[in-house]
């Protein structure tokens, strides 16, 4: 990683494009046979998770050579040595369920983590044509981008910020696969809520840009599926926490790349005010 700046503009671009062209790739075999089985862990996988996968990890082994990459289907066969410096946290494809479905609600997800934190995040959501991400020089930004172009050829680019916490009319992300009764419950103690249900990771970015202002999963989900959010939310002005109000833990290998669960907030006061923090 000491060869990378990572605030590098060039950089970002450049993973940007790795991202792109996976997005392709799996919008490629989606018109094919995506070739659905279940894994040990009873969670899907296609041919578009493999295929957008392989892409990924050879775009990363140029880019940036010799940093640890945990990606989600990877890992299962060979998992990473120490993560003690920079490593990037890669899901092929988030919302498996949704794409085997027929849904158009599933995305990647990249992020580079540094001292434990998502410092940059790319999330793109194929089948829309737009990509999230953080920028270089601060912020965060909605891309509208064809899949397999590069950041330059994007039709729109978009600063993208969350909002205040309204007096009425929230609206609460949730999962549609996976809306689990620990959230209801938390949902339920929250001011009356509107709800907006998709899968991915794409609902975090609904709350960056302002569409959304919350975003609970209470139950333990994988590092991969959180990170580029995490990263994208705090740039746009948000917070993600775990239930508990603390920082959530990147690269604990012992855990199963797993945390604790999570709450979104778009307005990082109302996590003080709602006493989650």
């Amino acid at each position: 990683m000491q060869d990378r700046d990572l605030s590098s503009a060039a950089l970002l671009d450049e993973l940007t494009g790795i991202v792109s062209r996976a997005a392709a790739i799996i919008l490629a075999v989606r018109k094919d046979a995506l070739g659905t089985r279940t894994k040990a862990d009873l969670t899907p996988v296609t041919a578009a998770d493999e295929a957008s996968e392989a892409l990924i990890l050879e775009g990363l082994a140029r880019a940036l050579p010799g940093v640890p990459v945990v990606s989600e289907e990877a890992v299962l066969r060979t998992p990473p040595g120490s993560l003690d410096g920079s490593f990037v946290l890669v899901d092929p494809v988030d919302g498996t369920r949704e794409l085997a479905a027929g849904r158009d609600e599933f995305s990647v997800n990249l992020a580079i983590v540094t001292g434990g934190r998502p410092r940059l995040g790319i999330i793109a959501a194929p089948a829309y044509g737009l990509l999230w991400r953080t920028v270089a020089t601060g912020g965060a930004e909605r891309l509208r981008l064809a899949p397999g172009s590069p950041a330059t050829a994007a039709a729109e680019r978009s600063t993208i910020r969350t909002r205040a916490w309204p007096p009425a009319g929230i609206v609460a992300a949730v999962s549609r696969s996976h809306l689990d009764a620990q959230t209801e419950t938390f949902l339920a103690g929250l001011p009356p809520a509107g709800r907006m249900a998709s899968g991915s990771a794409v609902k975090f970015c609904r709350v960056a840009e302002g569409a959304a202002d919350i975003y609970p999963r209470l139950a333990p989900v994988s590092q991969w599926d959180v990170a580029a959010g995490d990263a994208i939310i705090a740039a746009a002005g948000g917070l993600v926490t775990t239930p508990a109000g603390d920082a959530l833990p990147y690269g604990r290998t012992a855990t199963g790349f797993l945390v604790p669960g999570f709450i979104a907030w778009g307005d990082r006061s109302a996590a003080a005010r709602l006493g989650r923090r």
